[in-house]
């Protein structure tokens, strides 16, 4: 059973539990030939590095990446940072944790936002779309990974359900724009809302730790959801080939520019409304996550990096405190984009 999380450790503090290991590896050092076992540890809080320095190849070769272990060390800061220094590692068995305790996990009820996703689909009005995207979250090959899986590694919804709360989050933004914007066809947006992101599914490993599968590295979500797409597609008789070109130009040039991964620019309508509501959405996503981070007595949080750059609490710093973080006084460089 779980005693501590990696969000509640402090400086000194003596620590028995559960962990997952995200990163492992023997390192030596070129000055005084030392080895030592270096971890990166995780639950659902986030992670903290850890080092063991006895015993260490016999204690290493017990356990591997993505193994849960039970751990016994202790807290200290080091070059600004939390770490641990281990004093045993025993590897867990299955029926002594919940992998839940493990893997960072949407706040909102995964259940709730797919019939949130059904239901916009069921108002569909072309019946070409509506029936393509049926087909592709209804699979039951698909579904239970489009519940499951992150939005991404590390910049924006990078937690189990993040894809599907992305996709319901986009779906509700869109409902304002295409009222706002009335020349956008709001079935076309819907589709691409949807099927954007369908890639990662599959791009993504994410049973124990999140990583790449190795089609992901390979093919890169994009082309992995043009592929889901357009088999999906290929089974729907008489489906109009123009449409399957425009569904098939949002996936491609969601991303926006070459530079961050897009083989295709935003030509359409509606490719380009999807890439400024996606680009905010994952903004807002990771700026959020940087301010729910553990704060500090300052009104400016760590730097975030996805964002480059670190944030203004603005509450706190309404409510007078000042700000002190030297990081906060660089110029912002540009953002970059992956999600």
């Amino acid at each position: 059973m779980k005693t501590h999380y990696v969000s509640d450790l402090h400086d000194g503090q003596a620590v028995a539990s559960l962990f997952l290991v995200r990163e492992k590896e023997i390192r030596t050092s070129s000055r005084t030939g030392t080895s030592w076992l270096q971890l990166e540890l995780a639950d659902r809080t986030g992670t903290i590095p850890a080092k063991m320095w006895d015993n260490v190849s016999a204690i290493a070769a017990t356990f591997e990446q993505d193994d849960v272990v039970q751990i016994r060390g202790r807290v200290k800061f080091y070059n600004g940072q939390k770490e641990l220094t281990l004093e045993q590692i025993i590897p867990a068995a299955e029926r002594d944790y919940d992998l839940g305790d493990f893997l960072p996990h949407t706040k909102q009820d995964v259940e709730k936002l797919y019939a949130e996703v059904r239901e916009a689909i069921a108002g569909m009005k072309n019946s070409w779309l509506k029936r393509l995207l049926t087909t592709v979250v209804e699979d039951p090959a698909i579904a239970p990974k489009f519940k499951r899986a992150p939005a991404a590694m590390t910049m924006h919804h990078a937690y189990i359900g993040g894809l599907l709360e992305h996709v319901a989050s986009l779906i509700g933004l869109s409902r304002n724009v295409t009222l706002h914007y009335p020349g956008l066809d709001a079935d076309l947006l819907l589709a691409g809302i949807v099927l954007h992101d369908i890639g990662k599914i599959d791009e993504l490993r994410y049973s124990r730790g999140f990583d790449y599968t190795t089609e992901g590295r390979l093919l890169g979500h994009i082309t992995i959801g043009v592929s889901i797409v357009r088999d999906k597609i290929r089974a729907i008789p008489e489906f109009p080939v123009p449409l399957a070109v425009l569904v098939e130009h949002l996936i491609l040039s969601h991303h926006g520019t070459h530079e961050f991964g897009s083989p295709s620019l935003p030509q359409t309508r509606e490719a380009v409304a999807l890439h400024f509501l996606d680009d905010m959405d994952s903004k807002m996503a990771a700026i959020r996550a940087t301010l729910e981070a553990p704060a500090e007595e300052d009104a400016w949080t760590e730097r975030n990096p996805s964002l480059r750059r670190a944030l203004l609490r603005t509450d706190q710093f309404l409510a007078g405190k000042e700000p002190s973080r030297a990081a906060a006084a660089a110029s912002p460089k540009a953002l970059p984009r992956k999600g």
